[in-house]
């Protein structure tokens, strides 16, 4: 195994405040790169796409449940396996308290291709209470990209979609797949993705902060157990 060179603490230092400089340079290109991202064009949903869930029948308008943007995570699980795929299942593994995406206007559901009876008997094994909704039978996979046609065969690719919703109309902001969900899981990480982004004062465009009508983002926060649902 090939482990670090072993320093002392002043050369581990000055390497470290070289890499520093460099940190920051990506954090300033990311800033730039999220802000460009806002700055896309949007198309409106217009076709009706039919989902299935815990309360039954819902439409993509009803998976926003109610607030204003909607990400959604694109679960690979095709119709005909027994369970969904281990690398999406990781991916969920990691998604944390989803009160704050709430409170700032945002909803994360999955969704996959599958059954919802085969989707609900995974979901209890795997103890998540993320949303999660199947689009059996329907064209929603296949127009966002994440089932294709492989050698004749329906082949599975995961992703991320977000959503902005303008009353009763639904706008498409904004699609990744495969390495782009690389570094994705965290509240922030998937507000940098959508059209509002994190809603705070400093980021680009100006003027989405309170877009939502509420605060700014980071003054919303709270502990999960004190938001006002």
């Amino acid at each position: 195994m090939s482990l670090p060179e072993i320093v002392s603490r002043a050369r581990w230092r000055a390497a470290r405040e070289e890499l520093l400089v460099k940190e920051k340079a990506a954090t300033r290109a990311r800033d730039a790169l999220n802000a460009e991202r806002r700055g896309l064009p949007m198309v409106e949903v217009d076709k009706e796409y039919l989902f299935e869930g815990g309360d039954g029948k819902a439409t993509l308008l009803d998976l926003f449940d109610g607030r204003g943007q909607l990400v959604v995570y694109h679960f690979m699980f095709a119709p005909e396996w027994d369970a969904g795929c281990r690398s999406c299942s990781a991916f969920l593994d990691q998604i944390g308290h989803l009160a704050h995406l709430h409170a700032r206007g945002t909803t994360f559901a999955a969704v996959s291709r599958a059954p919802y009876t085969k989707i609900l008997p995974f979901k209890a094994r795997m103890g998540w209470t993320v949303p999660w909704y199947s689009s059996f039978g329907g064209e929603f996979n296949w127009d966002f990209d994440v089932t294709l046609v492989g050698d004749g065969e329906p082949v599975e690719r995961p992703g991320v979609s977000c959503f902005l919703r303008d009353r009763d109309r639904v706008f498409h902001t904004y699609s990744t797949y495969e390495r782009g969900l690389d570094g994705l899981g965290s509240t922030t990480s998937f507000l940098d993705l959508t059209a509002l982004g994190r809603q705070e004062e400093w980021e680009e465009p100006k003027g989405r902060a309170s877009a939502l009508g509420a605060p700014a983002g980071s003054e919303r926060v709270r502990y999960h157990d004190e938001y006002e649902d």
